[in-house]
């Protein structure tokens, strides 16, 4: 009997390519994301950089740049005019903030609590803020008009003095207050309606079985429920309100010689913003405009970090 020979299994031979690394295997997908990348280092990252380099020179976007080291710094310390500012700024956030977040959150619970037409609800509580600000202004420095205001008209109907709104210190940063609180507090209210749907009903429930009532439900079960919104919202806020431009721009500007960004009579509205465009566009100091620019943006970011610990420190 003849035996079959058993042909031994062939063994594979180790490959001599190497494996290719993680930028050659995937370059399609880096050059699929590459455009936002290339995009933000141009107009993003590049920008920044450059502001904080061109704070400490002298320039005024044409000439060649003179090296001023931290003396830009050291007169916007002792700068009144941007003092004043950052005062009128704070004073405008304070008073349309808490009012806005208020109004916010009553409408909210209400939104929440309709039965019916809640769609067309938030629809008409959303459009200021999607509504034109500069066309928001323009109706507002109407309102507010000296002499042919609705609102003068009122008090002078009520039998009350008329106030010169934007004419007046005080009169001027209540009307930039009311402009900011009409235009925020229905976004406000949408975020505040979105926190409020992801409180579970069964607390609810619970709540009315034990006798609570709507006051005490709402300070024990809603307002604690809701404070990583608040601290959204307050802290979204403070950023923006701290950051206010086209509302006193356009509500104060004036035809005399004064600058537009001025903010009106005496600087009552004159925000920080305002005092940077001034600085860097009527006076042409790209170099201290730019130090007035890092200057905000340390005061935005000390004020969200105070609302920061403020709000996490009721939660605890």
């Amino acid at each position: 009997m003849a035996v079959l020979e058993q042909t031994p299994p062939a063994v594979a031979q180790p490959s001599t390519t190497k494996p290719r690394s993680g930028f050659r295997k995937y370059w399609h997908l880096y050059a699929a994301i590459s455009p936002f990348y290339l995009i933000f280092l141009a107009f993003g990252l590049f920008p920044v950089g450059f502001s904080l380099y061109l704070s400490f020179h002298r320039w005024d976007g044409l000439g060649s740049m003179e090296w001023a080291g931290l003396s830009q710094y050291q007169y916007l310390l002792s700068d009144s005019d941007f003092w004043n500012s950052i005062g009128n700024t704070i004073i405008i956030w304070a008073l349309a903030t808490f009012p806005m977040i208020f109004l916010a959150m009553v409408t909210a619970v209400m939104l929440n609590s309709a039965v019916r037409f809640k769609g067309l609800y938030r629809v008409a509580y959303f459009l200021p803020n999607v509504t034109s600000v500069v066309a928001v202004a323009i109706v507002f420095g109407s309102i507010f008009s000296t002499n042919n205001g609705v609102v003068n008209a009122v008090l002078h109907g009520v039998g009350l003095d008329q106030v010169a709104w934007l004419n007046t210190p005080w009169g001027i940063k209540v009307t930039i207050a009311a402009l900011m609180t009409w235009q925020w507090t229905g976004y406000n209210a949408i975020i505040f309606l979105a926190g409020l749907q992801t409180i579970p009903s069964d607390l609810y429930e619970a709540a009315r079985m034990d006798g609570a009532g709507p006051i005490q439900t709402f300070f024990r079960i809603t307002l604690p429920l809701l404070r990583p919104t608040l601290l959204f919202v307050l802290v979204v806020s403070t950023v923006t309100g701290l950051q206010s431009f086209s509302e006193p721009q356009v509500l104060l500007q004036t035809s005399s010689n004064d600058s537009t960004f001025a903010g009106g009579p005496g600087h009552s509205g004159q925000t920080m913003v305002l005092y940077f465009f001034q600085q860097t566009f009527d006076n042409n100091d790209f170099g201290y405009g730019a130090a007035v620019a890092w200057g905000i943006f340390l005061v935005v970011v000390l004020f969200s970090i105070i609302n920061w610990r403020l709000v996490q420190r009721r939660g605890d």
